[in-house]
């Protein structure tokens, strides 16, 4: 056991912290209650959040800065939820995790308008969140969490071919999730959604 004592953050730090959460709370309530992405300005989020525009920039330069980082903070989550669902019940095999992962994720985009307008758009609109910020965190990051879990429960070869093929699968996956929160009606995006498990399953384990 390690006898040294945990390392604790300095007041600063907490104030700091604190203040971050603050930011992205405020930004996060404002969308959720209807405030467009375009209309959103750092004038409002610090309004909101109880600071000034120039306390906000000492922690933002942009506002652009705040939305990637109210995804990033959403994709933590998503994987501390995922990792919970999985330990409540393992799949069976490789395709009813993939399955089990995409309904985890339309679950969570359900439930956060706010992530979820910031990833896909709102009623078919762009997406907000930069694409080094999608590229980093869902091309490189979410997919070597779920290939090492696959490769480990599944008994499948970890190769690159598989991790170029898992890195496709993912950039099709959003464009399908994309596409399927454009529909208004549940139906057809459920449709679209049971599409998509079944054509990512097909590519990626039928190999």
């Amino acid at each position: 056991m390690n006898s040294q004592a945990p390392t604790r953050r300095s007041p600063v730090q907490e104030r700091s912290q604190g203040t971050v959460q603050r930011v992205l709370s405020a930004a996060s309530s404002l969308l959720a209650g209807g405030v467009a992405v375009e209309a959103l300005t750092t004038a409002q989020i610090a309004s909101a959040a109880g600071l000034s525009v120039g306390a906000l920039y000492r922690f933002f330069p942009d506002k652009q800065a705040i939305v990637d980082a109210i995804a990033v903070h959403h994709m933590d989550l998503f994987q501390e939820r995922l990792a919970c669902i999985v330990m409540a019940a393992l799949p069976a095999d490789a395709p009813a995790f993939l399955g089990m992962v995409i309904d985890a994720f339309v679950a969570y985009l359900e439930a956060n308008q706010d992530f979820r307008i910031l990833a896909f758009g709102a009623a078919g609109g762009g997406r907000h969140v930069s694409r080094p910020t999608r590229d980093d965190y869902a091309g490189v990051k979410v997919a070597a969490t779920i290939q090492e879990f696959i490769t480990a429960a599944f008994d499948i070869d970890s190769s690159d071919s598989f991790a170029f093929r898992l890195r496709i699968a993912t950039e099709v996956g959003d464009r399908l999730l994309a596409f399927a929160f454009e529909q208004t009606e549940a139906a057809a995006r459920g449709r679209i959604i049971a599409e998509a498990k079944r054509l990512l399953a097909a590519y990626l384990f039928s190999a």
